[in-house]
């Protein structure tokens, strides 16, 4: 999938008319019907199964709210195919509605910004809920996962919960990340999928929990490790490019240490620096060509990689520094490219200075929890996103190597121990 783009000068941008917000629209019956029986055949394809459990408490046309963990583009196939027969709104990014603003509306998606305080956001999916009378379909991982574990909740889905006061079901997907991780470069695997949906809390169950008690039931749901699943199912991924561009997620050498020169390339990742090559096997584990494996997970190689990241901050070492292409978005029109720039993060948060000195903003690490960013975006390149709800910059670094996935890690060990105020 790509984003429609256009060049033009940051002064002009800022005069653009900005994206006016509008109540979520009732999903087209014929675009829902028409997304159902397509995915039908996509899942069918794909040797999609799904276990139901406590499914039968859910009363026909009753309002729910769907969450589901967040793998690859599959996922979308998967809510299609199995809630083709009531109405919902779907929950998404707003750089989703570029270009094809109409269509995103009569499908039913209500725009969002990721990991920023959204109260407009909250009335959506009230006025959805209570006055559309649909269900709503919400990732709340907010982006796909890197590791294949679970990425950082919002600690205001509790409180969402609350406002709702609607059923809770649950989705938990297996296979799709396998198929189509997002480090790969849109390489799809042959694995099958499938889901179990969950009739997870009824509204009076929401009702009789503390905030605190639902996210920890939220937490829990929201443990998961695909690695582990592969391993344990024994899914056999024999494609030979399964560990291209793995680099982009396990960018250190536990060996010697070097970060930037990894290099992910058919089956094996190899350091630039030191020479050691891993081979991702068939089952998803890591294996030294020679000498001693570090680790032989995925997940444990990138928790290491945070603990690494965690250390740099305390000890007052992190430091990010590059230049980057800079696009703006400020509505749905495109996504507009206002030129070079240099994204700098430290223990003090982001600073983003470029247009030839026009262009200056300031991010605060108390900011966000986590950090919008991502693997060949839009068949663009790696990203980092930082902005307000008005004004949301994409800065795409200009051969640094994979930092990506760094500043993410940063970002949210940067809001943990501002948090704590341990710095």
């Amino acid at each position: 999938m790509k984003i429609q783009t256009r060049q033009m000068a940051y002064e002009q941008v800022l005069r653009e008319t900005p994206y006016e917000h509008k109540s979520p629209m009732k999903q087209s019956t014929f675009l829902r019907f028409l997304l159902g029986f397509l995915s039908f055949f996509w899942m069918l394809f794909q040797g999609f199964q799904c276990t139901k459990i406590g499914m039968e408490k859910l009363k026909k046309g009753e309002p729910c709210l769907i969450l589901m963990n967040h793998s690859s583009f599959i996922d979308l196939g998967m809510i299609a195919r199995l809630f083709w027969d009531r109405p919902y709104q779907i929950v998404c990014t707003v750089d989703g509605f570029v270009g094809k603003n109409w269509l995103m509306r009569h499908l039913g998606c209500i725009p969002t910004k990721k990991f920023m305080t959204d109260m407009v956001l909250v009335r959506d999916l009230i006025f959805a809920t209570k006055k559309l009378e649909s269900s709503i379909v919400m990732y709340p991982e907010a982006s796909y996962s890197f590791d294949g574990t679970a990425t950082e909740l919002p600690e205001s889905m509790g409180k969402c919960l609350k406002l709702l006061q609607v059923p809770v079901i649950m989705i938990r997907s297996y296979g799709a990340f396998s198929r189509d991780p997002l480090y790969n470069g849109l390489q799809v695997r042959k694995v099958r999928i499938s889901a179990e949906m969950e009739y997870l809390l009824s509204p009076e169950e929401i009702r009789e929990k503390t905030v605190e008690e639902l996210n920890e039931v939220l937490k829990e749901q929201f443990s998961f490790d695909h690695f582990k699943w592969q391993q344990e199912n024994k899914v056999c991924i024999r494609e030979p490019f399964r560990a291209d561009h793995l680099n982009r997620v396990l960018y250190k050498c536990p060996h010697c240490q070097t970060e930037g020169k990894m290099l992910g390339k058919g089956v094996f990742l190899s350091c630039g620096h030191c020479g050691k090559r891993y081979e991702l096997t068939e089952y998803g584990y890591m294996q030294a060509v020679e000498g001693e494996t570090e680790f032989n997970h995925i997940p444990d190689w990138y928790r290491w990689e945070r603990e690494c990241v965690r250390k740099e901050i305390l000890d007052g070492t992190y430091q990010l520094d590059l230049p980057v292409h800079i696009s703006m978005l400020v509505n749905t029109n495109c996504l507009y490219e206002v030129g070079e720039g240099r994204l700098v993060h430290t223990s003090e948060g982001f600073r983003l200075d470029g247009c030839d000195g026009k262009l200056s903003y300031r991010q605060v690490p108390e900011a966000s929890y986590s950090l919008y960013s991502d693997f060949y975006w839009y068949e663009i390149g790696d990203v980092i996103s930082i902005g307000t709800a008005e004004k949301q910059f994409y800065c795409f670094p200009k051969d640094q190597g994979d930092v990506v996935a760094k500043t993410r890690l940063a970002t949210e060990e940067l809001y943990k121990l501002k948090k704590q105020r341990l710095i």
